[in-house]
């Protein structure tokens, strides 16, 4: 892992830009000496430097959390293949027509989050070694799919907020009923891009003893400041 930029914010957190073999990303850190690791990641491939992300991010540094996000393979501004060019062409012309989107969806999510697993697994190696940054891990973002994916594959995340907003494959719903860590899902009462029931579907068939659903009213990027506060006490729960 190279870091390749660092600045200390307004709030004391550190802010460093690293990239590990191909894969760009960002670490911040707070002042204390040893911080709880949490991974964060934006819905299906938007770029690590979302707003709405790297404010999250910020947040959680400040309340004593190593906060890391990257931009996996076609994310960001990663090179992206022509099948994801087409699937994406397809997608915007399906949303735009109101033709039904799920198997569009299918075909482009499913690879997204094959493909981005392994690097999220090497980068969680990479930061483990890093001074200052310790388990237990948690796992914070709107890219639910890939959020159960690495729930269900990497034994050292203890607890995880998923945000109900983005499409999540067949195959990671059913991978849903594997998932035990606690957890903390976040649903927008009125997503007009996320139906209602298939959230609640969702939610039901998560494995967890320990689950936990928020729902607020208003839509996709409606879901108020004081979720962010409780995700990070439900952090605080089981992380610290």
């Amino acid at each position: 892992m190279q870091f390749t930029s660092e600045q200390r914010l307004d709030d004391g957190v550190l802010e460093r830009e690293f990239t590990l073999d191909e894969i760009p990303g960002t670490l911040w850190t707070p002042g204390s000496a040893q911080a709880p690791l949490v991974l964060m990641a934006h819905n299906n491939g938007l770029p690590k430097a979302q707003p709405r992300l790297v404010a999250r991010a910020r947040y959680t540094a400040a309340r004593g959390y190593a906060v890391a996000t990257i931009d996996a393979a076609g994310c960001g501004d990663r090179p992206r293949s022509a099948a994801d060019e087409q699937a994406r062409a397809e997608l915007r012309r399906a949303l735009h027509t109101g033709e039904p989107a799920d198997e569009i969806f299918e075909s482009f999510i499913g690879p997204l989050v094959e493909n981005a697993v392994p690097e999220w697994l090497t980068t969680l190696d990479a930061l483990l070694e890093l001074p200052g940054i310790g388990g237990p891990v948690g796992y914070s973002g709107g890219w639910t799919a890939l959020g159960i994916r690495l729930a269900v594959v990497e034994p050292r995340i203890a607890a995880a907020g998923f945000f109900a907003g983005g499409y999540v494959p067949r195959a990671q719903r059913e991978e849903a009923r594997q998932v035990t860590v606690p957890l903390l899902f976040l649903l927008q009462w009125d997503d007009e891009g996320n139906p209602r029931q298939r959230a609640l579907d969702l939610f039901d068939a998560f494995g967890s003893k320990e689950k936990t659903l928020h729902a607020n009213p208003g839509g996709h990027t409606g879901t108020p400041w004081f979720e962010l506060e409780d995700g990070c006490r439900f952090l605080d729960r089981h992380l610290k």
